[in-house]
């Protein structure tokens, strides 16, 4: 398998520290609002990746933190009249249902830096023990400047940086500060905001330096992937590595990936809650099927932007449709035909084929545009094999088999005839014999009918099948 490393900016033979294992830390959302499509880009795309790790054969040790104590939540629970614990609360709930919703799988762990402030504090003394940070006035500040590679995961120059940064920090926090550069490890608390004791008086801790301790903690100081959005290359992840090789002498990630943005409207702005120009998934899901959502996330590369437009949701639900289809009406011949001919040594080549290219096309760097490719090409042999009047078992558990497993990396969930189905059946039974009987009318009506249900019927030389409409 191969790997784009953000850090040095090539695709790169990915090695595990330890065979067959993957140690994974994604950062995860800061829980004061509902997730926007934007943040969930991310989680579907290393969602994706984790599940074709799974499928090669790897067990994968999957981190994703909750960022629950920062600026933004402080203010919000205020505006809300509620405490920061109980805004925090709500919207990892609120998380939590979102992404099942969009089928991803949860999170061998989900730390949340609040769970942490002990091991945090702790991490911050070492720094300062080891003088790559200094208090003043109850916060804590990292000697930016001091860590050798600073700027190298961004490709950035650290006097362009300091130039920068002395534009956007405060006259107040110059004076505080030895360089413009160093950033909070902790920050003193402000009156009636949430705070912890510590060793340079009651505060709470920065933001880059909860990822940092939680890591770590759970996948040591050394670990394979480290993964999230391109706007956290800088300053976020520059900083974790700056805070966690000071303190360790090692390595932090073997691996860096980042996703691109979403982008909407005409001018393909990055969605951004800052910006105000974002949807939620919590509204979303409502008018428009997860599934819908999931497939159009998953099927478009990680590192490419994704564009937002009725017209690409409404491309991704054709397309899944067209996979559901096939899917529906492999099972239904599963179901009801007896015909037990020979297997087709032939079949099994092609699929053979189609399954070698998935694999090759997902090796190289998640490439999962030719992957769904691969999964297209799957369906139109199925669909020509249902064609045929005789057909073996075998071959038809075979496709289903492969396409389910497929199309699991994608987290596409293709289900298994429920109570409705055979209700449908019913009706389907019925309008045949209507049609039996020229009975026109009454065929006409349940046809209708059905189409009402969002059920559209196909007439095949092999009987009625039929497929669900995606919202």
């Amino acid at each position: 398998m191969k790997i784009y490393n953000t850090m040095t900016n090539q695709i790169e033979r990915f090695v595990p520290k330890v065979a067959n294992q993957v140690s994974m830390y994604v950062c995860g959302p800061t829980v004061y609002n509902y997730i926007h499509i934007g943040n969930a880009r991310s989680v579907v795309a290393f969602d994706t990746i984790r599940r074709y790790f799974e499928y090669r054969g790897y067990q994968v040790n999957y981190i994703s933190n909750f960022t629950d104590v920062d600026d933004k939540m402080i203010k919000q629970a205020k505006a809300d009249g509620i405490t920061v614990p109980e805004l925090a609360d709500k919207y990892i709930a609120a998380f939590m249902e979102d992404t099942q919703a969009l089928n991803v799988q949860p999170a061998t762990k989900n730390p949340r830096a609040t769970q942490y402030i002990p091991k945090i504090i702790d991490f911050i003394a070492d720094l300062i023990a080891k003088d790559y940070a200094y208090e003043v006035n109850g916060d804590v500040y990292y000697r930016a400047r001091k860590f050798a590679n600073y700027g190298e995961l961004s490709g950035q120059n650290i006097d362009d940086l300091e130039e920068g940064a002395s534009q956007h920090v405060t006259s107040s926090e110059l004076k505080i500060k030895e360089d413009p550069i160093d950033f909070a490890l902790w920050k003193a608390a402000k009156p009636e905001e949430i705070s912890w004791d510590s060793p340079w008086g009651k505060g709470r801790p920065g933001w880059h330096i909860e990822c940092s301790v939680m890591s770590t903690d759970l996948l040591g100081d050394n670990f394979d992937i480290h993964g999230g959005g391109q706007d956290l290359e800088f300053p976020h992840h520059e900083n974790e590595i700056a805070q966690s090789e000071a303190k360790t002498g090692q390595k932090f990630a073997n691996y860096w990936m980042h996703n691109g943005f979403v982008t909407v409207g005409a001018d393909a702005e990055k969605m951004s809650k800052s910006l105000g120009n974002f949807i939620t998934v919590h509204e979303l899901i409502k008018t428009v099927n997860p599934q819908v959502i999931r497939f159009f996330m998953a099927t478009t590369h990680y590192r490419r932007p994704l564009q937002y437009t009725d017209e690409n949701i409404e491309d991704a639900k054709t397309n899944l449709n067209r996979i559901k289809t096939s899917f529906n009406n492999l099972n239904y011949r599963l179901q009801n035909d007896t015909n037990d001919s020979s297997e087709n040594p032939e079949l099994k080549t092609s699929v053979g084929d189609i399954k070698s290219a998935f694999v090759e096309s997902m090796d190289d760097d998640f490439n999962v545009q030719n992957g769904i490719t691969a999964i297209y090409d799957l369906v139109k042999i199925i669909n020509n094999y249902l064609e045929e009047n005789k057909v073996a078992v075998g071959d038809l558990e075979f496709l289903k088999e492969t396409l389910l497993d497929l199309t699991g990396v994608f987290g596409i969930e293709l289900t298994e005839a429920s109570d409705v189905d055979a209700q449908i059946k019913e009706m389907i039974t019925a309008r045949d014999a209507a049609r039996a009987n020229k009975n026109f009318a009454e065929s006409d009506r349940i046809r209708d009918e059905l189409k009402a249900q969002g059920i559209i019927l196909e007439d095949t030389p092999n009987g009625t099948r039929y497929h669900k409409e995606e919202n």
